[in-house]
């Protein structure tokens, strides 16, 4: 699919962070829009998408603007208090137009020399370990979150072909892991999956967040309803999977290999 690009100069790109994100001073999202194009992403219920009134996926806007505006606003939001930063909640930072634009590279550089108390950095992209060296400027002042939805790659087609292999995102984490870039996995939202998978991920990584579709949304599933996404569970025969109570078949594969302190629920594992 051909993306159309728009390249954008916003007013500000630090966001007060509520709601689900309350727990941070704010949110950062370098890009709107988000070419991955998962089916069941929430961001396709929010106005930003729905205003847009085109396919999500098929589009993507760039803040050229905003390491500028970051390094400004980042001062002057330190000069009144503590600062924690989520980046990113409604788009991904290290999406496939971030090869080119480096848009993301240049946010961290930004923060790398005016550090905020702390920044999440949330994606399923693999290209997030060429930025190795700048994370690791933040020492513990950083946690890098890596989607893993599940361990099937075929799952993973079925809802979301365009998103990174498996593979390639179990070998990122590994690697940022190996570099001493704190970090975690992050099986959101929860897809089918082998019982092995959380011995896969054990081998890795010694924290995990655990999220849903009625947890995690931001509306209690009612985004999740209207994109249709039970009727793909249905189609493939994995209506079990689909509930408020599905992730409890996950949690509890994940607590023999993990302890209390190393899995997270829903909104606990995205804290700062």
């Amino acid at each position: 699919m051909k993306s159309e690009i728009v390249y954008k100069n916003p007013k500000t790109i630090l966001n007060k962070g509520t709601g689900y994100l309350s727990g941070y001073t704010h949110s950062l999202n370098p890009y709107t829009g988000c070419t991955f194009a998962c089916s069941y992403c929430y961001v396709r219920q929010m106005p930003v998408s729905l205003f847009r009134k085109k396919e999500w996926g098929s589009w993507v806007d760039i803040k050229q603007s905003a390491p500028t505006i970051l390094e400004k606003e980042l001062k002057r939001a330190k000069s009144k208090d503590k600062v924690t930063i989520f980046m990113s909640s409604s788009t991904d930072p290290y999406q496939p137009i971030e090869f080119k634009e480096r848009l993301t590279r240049s946010l961290l550089e930004v923060m790398v020399h005016d550090q905020p108390d702390f920044l999440f950095v949330q994606t399923r992209s693999p290209l997030v370990k060429r930025d190795i060296d700048l994370l690791k400027k933040f020492k513990e002042k950083v946690r890098v979150s890596m989607t893993i939805e599940t361990d099937l790659d075929e799952i993973r087609n079925a809802f979301s072909p365009i998103a990174p292999p498996i593979n390639a995102r179990l070998k990122t984490l590994k690697d940022l892991v190996e570099a001493g870039i704190p970090a975690q996995a992050t099986i959101a939202p929860i897809l089918p999956s082998s019982e092995d998978f959380p011995k896969k991920l054990s081998e890795i990584v010694d924290r995990i967040c655990i999220d849903d579709f009625f947890m995690g949304d931001g509306s209690g599933g009612k985004r999740t309803g209207r994109l249709g996404i039970e009727k793909k569970y249905t189609e493939l025969g994995l209506e079990e999977w689909y509930g408020p109570e599905a992730y409890q078949l996950v949690y509890q594969r994940f607590k023999k290999y993990f302890s209390d302190d190393q899995l997270f629920i829903s909104q606990k594992g995205f804290e700062p």
